[in-house]
């Protein structure tokens, strides 16, 4: 009977002060030895369990490869033991057997192919900030000849430190590091490169609190009490803004998307684009008269942002839009500043503007998050909120805006 152990080889100390751990094969007296392709330090190997101690920074990884690669050999034994004599050299065989050779895929060809399958899919966000993290490791490389076993732990820490020195943002790297974290690990799934490899379970990704980005509701009283010229620039600018803060700060690009048939029964209902959540939104006149001033019986959409025959969702949308809120975002900074108004006014203010007010007024944090499709509370206080968000989330939207 062929008798299998893994076993930590102390008798043959690597260069870097590691030990192999191979899997000892005996067959009758016969022992031979496979390779795992793993070291350790001695201080890391729990002996009683022949698996990697819990305080190793990759201790599931490991314990999980070296399993999966003692029951591969287990059940290759059994196989040779139950059809013919035993032979070490048909367990190799059988456990490495002639592979037609195939193009090693490099990361930077496997991303590429990722975005074409995001932009495909119409998933165009994602699709940019994987991109965007790419072209920025192309770019500190020098090169765009990336493969999986270039991405290391020395490597993300100097292209930590390289961003850090170039003054980008904390939240920013964060991004980049997070999409290539998300392309990394989907290459490990498609066995382009081994998990037990992966840096990013050394690699600590740091985040900053960001700075406040509300305005108080005096602020918001200002901007509507704003003259300023219907048509221009600074109009669009100053309405797309209010609209946001009226529909419980819907995103730019929601309200770029919304059309006549969203508007049912006196309510907003439409599916946000970035979490594909449906939001319900009781319509008061602030927003209805502003909707209706704008919306032109034949266009496609309620707001003069996309044209009426583009493809939604496609790259040229997300193009236009992008550069619509740049527009916007550029005169708001103007308007908010003329009006010395606390921070500086971006699209995305709104949101936080109406979260903001609504705690001020005293709602709780459960009803906000509901109200701004969010995840808040147990289980319990949601079910809660199941049967009677309407008519609470309504009550205090009306509070918040008026």
């Amino acid at each position: 009977m062929v008798h299998l152990k893994t076993i930590f080889d102390t008798r043959r100390q690597k260069s870097d002060g590691t030990y192999p751990i191979t899997f000892r094969v005996t067959d009758v007296k016969k022992v031979y030895y496979l390779p795992s392709g793993i070291s350790l330090e001695k201080e890391y190997w729990l002996e009683n369990n022949r698996q990697v101690k819990k305080n190793h920074p990759n201790a599931q990884a490991i314990n999980t490869s070296l399993s999966e690669r003692y029951y591969k050999i287990q059940k290759a034994i059994l196989a040779l033991e139950q059809v013919e004599v035993f032979s070490f050299e048909k367990l190799k065989t059988i456990l490495n057997p002639i592979k037609e050779v195939k193009p090693v895929k490099s990361f930077y060809d496997f991303t590429q192919e990722l975005v074409a399958i995001l932009r495909k899919q119409k998933k165009n966000g994602n699709a940019t900030v994987y991109q965007t993290a790419l072209n920025r490791l192309v770019k500190y490389l020098g090169t765009d000849k990336i493969m999986f076993n270039d991405i290391t732990y020395s490597l993300l820490v100097s292209f930590n430190n390289e961003l850090l020195g170039d003054g980008v943002k904390l939240n920013s790297i964060s991004n980049y590091f997070r999409a290539l974290r998300a392309i990394y690990n989907k290459g490990v799934k498609e066995k382009l490169t081994d998990r037990s490899n992966s840096p990013f379970y050394d690699f600590s990704i740091k985040t900053e609190k960001t700075k406040k980005r509300a305005i108080s509701k005096a602020s918001i009283q200002v901007l509507k009490a704003t003259s300023l010229t219907k048509g221009t620039s600074e109009w669009h600018a100053i309405n797309y803004f209010l609209l946001s803060f009226y529909l419980i700060g819907i995103s730019f690009t929601d309200l770029a998307y919304l059309k006549p048939d969203n508007i049912q029964d006196g309510r907003l209902i439409f599916k946000r684009r970035k979490t594909h959540k449906w939001y319900n939104i009781k319509l008061f006149v602030l927003a209805t008269d502003m909707m209706f001033d704008y919306y032109m019986p034949g266009n496609t959409y309620i707001l003069p942002i996309l044209p009426n025959d583009v493809e939604e969702d496609t790259e040229q949308c997300k193009k236009l839009i992008y550069q619509w809120i740049k527009t916007t975002n550029k005169y708001l900074k103007r308007i908010g500043s003329s009006h010395n108004i606390e921070v500086a006014l971006t699209t995305y203010v709104s949101r936080h503007a109406w979260a903001t007010i609504a705690k001020k007024l005293g709602y709780s944090n459960d009803l906000i998050a509901e109200a701004l499709g969010h995840s808040f509370g147990n289980r319990v206080t949601n079910i809660y909120l199941d049967d009677f968000d309407k008519e609470m989330v309504d009550e205090m939207h009306k509070a918040v805006i008026q």
